[in-house]
């Protein structure tokens, strides 16, 4: 039976003191997580440290007890009207995290937010989420993945290397491989394993919907001390990770460009309005394979102008469309990118070493 990964047994350990006014003794406490009275220990003591009210006290016969005094020594949780809404209809935000033990316990807050209102009060919250809708096309779906997510987030936490069993997009069979976990990024809906990949000696990318299991082994990895997140993929537009330095220009039409305009694409972005009501977007970024998609989003509306190379990529795509749609629907494609990768059993490049 697998280890409870730290963070998970932590929080299962506030929970149990949480719920138990009259305390637990190590004993119980041991007993109840399956984990040593050292570990309990452990945890007690890390959460003395960040400053959770624990409280140790002696009973009869000696019998010492932990308490979680909230109430005594914390600020009791309450929250304004206004706050108990906003918690309450942001609960969507959390939805990558359905089937943990981190779902489970926001949903029994918010149902208490919900049980402290009045029947009016829950009248007016129906009527104002009616105001506000989040799309859910494309998103992931989690409630299955805890057992892999939890032992992810423990081989982050612990520095322990990982066997992941993975399949990617292209491939016809999953294959199981050394994984140095590093985090673990949200991007449109999804869950990234961002880690090394000792085998292939870089940093890559894993798409948590396709890891099928994850074995957790003993020997530990040294992360880089200067490794970060959101560096690693500020160059990044989007979730690929590239190997070099490219700038990038795309013209748009006047029917775009306040749309445009609008939003931050990428922290490298320079937006120039032209006279005839056009619009010039450059970014400086480490690859091109998520922004060609992007761009020819925006159909006959966007212009690659600079780099050649993801110019010639866009119209190496149109053709292949245009093969697709000029024969009878249901005939095999001849051409294109995904002819050519056919041919060759291959996939881009910039697919293969993000490992999708």
């Amino acid at each position: 039976m697998a280890a409870t990964p730290p963070l998970v047994r932590q929080w299962m350990l506030l929970r149990a003191l949480s719920r138990r006014s009259d305390g637990l003794t190590i004993k119980q406490m041991a007993a109840e997580l399956g984990a040593s009275q050292r570990t309990v220990r452990r945890d007690l003591e890390t959460f003395r440290q960040v400053g959770f009210p624990i409280q140790q006290t002696t009973g009869r016969f000696g019998r010492k007890q932990w308490h979680l005094d909230a109430w005594r020594e914390a600020p009791v949780l309450s929250f304004a009207f206004d706050e108990a809404v906003a918690l309450y209809l942001g609960q969507h935000l959390l939805e990558p995290l359905a089937g943990t033990v981190f779902w489970e316990a926001s949903r029994r807050a918010f149902r208490k937010i919900r049980a402290s209102l009045s029947a009016e009060a829950l009248r007016y919250i129906d009527a104002f989420a009616a105001l506000f809708h989040q799309t859910a096309r494309g998103t992931s779906d989690y409630s299955k993945k805890a057992e892999v997510i939890d032992r992810l987030v423990q081989a982050i936490e612990e520095r322990r290397q990982t066997f992941i069993t993975y399949q990617s997009l292209q491939a016809t069979e999953s294959v199981s491989y050394p994984v140095y976990p590093y985090g673990i990024v949200l991007h449109h809906g999804s869950l990234y394993l961002v880690g090394y990949a000792p085998d292939h000696e870089a940093i890559r990318h894993w798409k948590i919907d396709r890891v099928e299991d994850v074995t957790l082994e003993q020997l530990r990895f040294e992360r880089p001390d200067d490794f970060d997140l959101d560096e690693h993929l500020s160059r990044s537009f989007g979730i690929f990770h590239g190997e070099g330095e490219v700038h990038v220009k795309v013209r748009f039409s006047p029917t775009v460009a306040r749309y445009v305009h609008e939003k931050t694409w990428h922290p490298s972005q320079k937006l120039t309005s032209q006279k005839d009501g056009r619009l010039i977007a450059e970014f400086d970024l480490d690859g091109t394979e998520e922004i060609k998609r992007w761009v020819m989003s925006f159909g006959r509306h966007a212009e690659v102008l600079e780099p050649e190379r993801l110019r010639q990529g866009v119209v190496d795509e149109l053709r292949g469309l245009l093969e697709s749609y000029a024969a009878p629907p249901g005939t095999p494609s001849t051409g294109g990118a995904q002819t050519r990768r056919a041919k060759t059993g291959r996939a881009s490049p910039a697919l293969n070493r993000e490992g999708i």
